[in-house]
């Protein structure tokens, strides 16, 4: 078998309610589906996270299809290989969610080419479905005590807010809130994008801790794995790395500096699937749990996701998803996509062969006009965060 085509094709599908992050907001997602094609006319789906756009995904695409087409693709590790060391990807220090698509593609094919689903390749189940987080999206305090009631009602353990608002009372007030509608037994995860100094993460989470948190996500900096230890070092909540723990060599600084309770591991941002496997190798070996970072994806890269995670025991918090954000998907079927499709926050490990799921092309057509007519709405560039000046960190 041989690969004749990539092809790739973005799309944008709208969210229920804007995603606000400490610097900007998004009123849906994008993504570019990439569709590998084969000689034997089997073709390998995958899907890139538009990150840091679909442009720069789209070129990157372009750059790695001269290295793949013509290539076997049940030889992964081999072309991986290629694309780090002939397409030097290695020296860029974090891998294109382009290529981590093409490499999804191929255990797609592998999958299909043999008649088994892609867990079968990682380990198989060790768990039968795979959970996520309720994303709870950061309005006002009326609101997010509503999707709190939302969640709770949903069967979700876990709902996930983001916090480093321009004021502390905000996020207090979210927190507070959330907690009141969600109720006692639901864990709160809050992520605060690097938005604070390492004095000012520890006096706000110290005052949101209040309302009972299961983690902390990234408070501080990233790239300051000292200040991100002395942070962890003085809070009673468990920490989780992200901004900071993206590929195995950011994995590795991490363990060693102690920065962390939990790694978010991501295959977009660190090459794809084997990858993802790894990243979570290695923090078992250190003792650690992993949760899987999503940069927004739809019922492909979520269903790749599944088929690792269901296989990889470490994986012991519930997973970021979109499901409660999307307003639809581009898969077949009841799989991925709107919080309909979970149950009690979980997803079943699809039983087709390769990933398991199909494209609607009705769907993907839909969606690629939109990305067409609509880009821009769909984008971080929140024209008040960039009226605002903004920096990092926030105080």
């Amino acid at each position: 078998m041989r690969i004749t085509a990539v092809r790739a094709t973005p799309v944008a599908v709208p969210y229920r309610s804007d995603e606000v992050w400490a610097f900007g907001r998004r009123s849906g997602l994008v993504s570019v589906l990439v569709e590998v094609d084969t000689d034997e006319g089997l073709t390998g789906l995958g899907e890139a996270a538009a990150y840091p756009s679909a442009d720069i995904v789209l070129g990157a695409l372009r750059s790695v299809e001269p290295l793949v087409v013509g290539s076997d693709p049940l030889r992964i590790e081999q072309l991986i290989q290629r694309i780090d060391v002939v397409g030097t990807w290695h020296h860029i220090g974090a891998s294109s969610p382009a290529a981590a698509a093409v490499e999804t593609a191929c255990w797609d094919l592998l999958g299909k080419s043999c008649g088994r689903p892609v867990v079968d390749f990682f380990g198989g189940r060790f768990r039968d479905e795979v959970e996520f987080f309720h994303y709870v999206a950061a309005g006002d305090a009326a609101d997010v005590r509503d999707e709190g009631r939302r969640a709770a009602k949903a069967g979700a353990r876990v709902c996930y807010l983001k916090v480093g608002a321009d004021s502390l009372d905000t996020d207090v007030e979210r927190v507070a809130a959330l907690r009141d509608g969600a109720g006692p037994a639901m864990g709160i995860r809050v992520d605060a994008n690097e938005a604070w100094s390492p004095g000012a993460a520890i006096r706000a989470v110290r005052e949101l801790e209040e309302y009972g948190l299961e983690m902390v996500e990234q408070p501080v900096s990233g790239r300051n794995l000292p200040e991100l230890a002395y942070v962890r070092g003085r809070l009673d909540t468990p920490l989780l790395a992200n901004e900071s723990s993206w590929t195995r060599s950011d994995q590795l600084a991490v363990l060693r500096h102690g920065a962390a309770d939990a790694l978010s591991v991501d295959q977009q941002m660190d090459g794809g699937l084997l990858n993802l496997k790894r990243s979570a190798g290695i923090c078992a070996a250190a003792g650690l749990p992993v949760v899987k970072h999503s940069l927004g994806e739809l019922g492909v890269a979520v269903a790749a996701a599944v088929h690792v995670v269901a296989a990889t025991p470490n994986f012991r918090y519930p997973n970021q998803g979109y499901g409660a954000l999307l307003t639809d998907d581009v898969v077949r079927g009841a799989f991925g996509g709107p919080l309909d499709n979970y149950r009690d926050g979980r997803l079943p490990v699809p039983d087709g062969p390769g990933l398991g799921v199909e494209l609607d092309p009705e769907k993907v057509a839909r969606y690629a006009d939109l990305y067409r007519t609509s880009a821009a709405d769909f984008t971080f560039h929140d024209p008040r965060a960039l009226l605002a000046a903004p920096a990092l960190p926030k105080r």
